[in-house]
């Protein structure tokens, strides 16, 4: 089972969204900054994604700080591709942030990506 935290202004949005794609290998759960990057160190949780109203700094400014640069990404106002995050999940990417405002397509589109890694 892959554990999936979600954190931000949106998360109960982007739990929601993931939830309601009923992929039964994913276990979606609500969380704080704080509480998702220490579940992350630890060997908890495998990814969070988190949510603000611009996507490019807010949703992941404590995991950048805490888990450092490499395990992060921002799309910001962008919205990515499956083969791009594809890309992002192969080359080790565990955190990602995005804005509010593009919950509906992001949030599936990374959990599917997710799911299909196994």
């Amino acid at each position: 089972m892959t554990k999936i935290l979600t954190g931000g202004v949106g998360k109960v949005e982007v739990t929601k969204a993931i939830a309601d794609l009923g992929i039964d290998t994913l276990d979606v759960v609500q969380s704080s900054d704080m509480d998702a990057a220490m579940k992350l160190r630890a060997g908890q949780a495998d990814y969070f994604l988190g949510t603000c109203h611009t996507g490019a700094g807010a949703s992941l400014g404590v995991l950048v700080g805490l888990m450092g640069s490499a395990a992060c990404h921002t799309f910001g106002r962008g919205v990515p591709t499956e083969e791009e995050a594809g890309t992002l999940l192969a080359a080790g990417k565990k955190v990602f942030g995005f804005s509010m405002d593009q919950i509906d397509v992001i949030a599936p589109l990374l959990a599917r990506a997710i799911a299909a890694r196994g």
